[in-house]
């Protein structure tokens, strides 16, 4: 075909692509100036995304290379130690490992020993070679450590002449601040006044070495009977406490029983003496009457 045959049907006839001059022909971004900038904005943006999903990928595969180096580092030291206990184990258990004795005459003499020491427990304590113990053998009492105060030293403490007292103050004795007498009557008369309030207690009985009161009978024993001032925590109506000391009669576990206005008390009992109380022991025709200075 020639030259000038060459051409294109066009929308308004055919015409030729000879005639068209080659330098007229444009991209699309050499239509305008601008058009430059935006290309070049264009391929940026094609590079940074190129870029980022690379980077991206790179940042997983890394991720999965750490995971699987991890994996197989714990996986190594757990073969690792697992191996090692097998050796020390192998180790331990292997005859050669072992210490042997270098003298077998000893040896045999110190299993001898063994064997007598076991069978003088065993025929002492009724064990079996085994070591379990004999069902129809009696059980042997734990002896357990007690730290418990024996007593021994408050019994050491609480004696006044070389003589063992019976009696110990409880922890609430106190000194009474209020005056009180006992009015010792005989046959109807008035035979001595005894001031009670100097001290704690007063310890009765016929032992002139150790009592504070002694009365001279012989139904009265050594350690009759104790009049104890204790503070006591008293409460009204209103619930208001009021500690107040007051005095106490005790019976020491006599022969012949001590009284409180002809009604017989118990032994080792406190019992709370008011004014105008009349004290009676054992056989004794003494009376003591106890009164309160105002």
């Amino acid at each position: 075909m020639s030259r000038q045959e060459s051409g294109r049907d066009g929308i308004y006839g055919r015409y030729d692509d000879s005639k068209i001059d080659s330098s007229s022909r444009r991209s699309k971004w050499d239509e305008a100036p601008e058009s430059k900038d935006k290309k070049d904005d264009y391929h940026k943006g094609e590079r940074y995304e190129r870029r980022r999903d690379n980077s991206r990928r790179d940042e997983g595969e890394r991720d999965r290379y750490r995971d699987r180096r991890s994996t197989e580092r714990s996986e190594n030291d757990d073969r690792k130690y697992k191996d090692r206990d097998v050796r020390d184990n192998d180790r331990h258990n292997h005859k050669s490992s072992r210490r042997r004795s270098a003298s077998p005459s000893t040896s045999n003499q110190f299993r001898r020993d063994r064997e007598k020491e076991r069978q003088a427990y065993d025929d002492k304590y009724g064990t079996s070679k085994e070591g379990s113990k004999d069902k129809d053998a009696p059980s042997e009492p734990s002896l357990e450590p007690d730290f418990g105060s024996s007593g021994l030293l408050a019994k050491e403490s609480n004696s006044k002449n070389g003589v063992q007292l019976k009696y110990f103050e409880p922890p609430e004795a106190r000194k009474p601040k209020k005056k009180w007498r006992l009015y010792v009557f005989k046959d109807g008369k008035e035979v001595d006044i005894l001031h009670i309030s100097r001290q704690s207690c007063y310890l009765i009985g016929r032992d002139s070495n150790v009592v504070d009161i002694p009365v001279d009978h012989q139904s009265i024993s050594k350690q009759h009977a104790v009049i104890q001032f204790r503070s006591i925590t008293e409460r009204n109506e209103f619930g208001d406490e009021k500690r107040q000391t007051k005095p106490f009669l005790i019976d020491l576990d006599s022969a012949n029983g001590s009284f409180v206005n002809k009604t017989e008390l118990p032994p080792s009992r406190y019992y709370e003496l008011r004014t105008g109380d009349t004290i009676k022991l054992g056989a004794s025709q003494r009376e003591y009457v106890l009164l309160a200075e105002d």
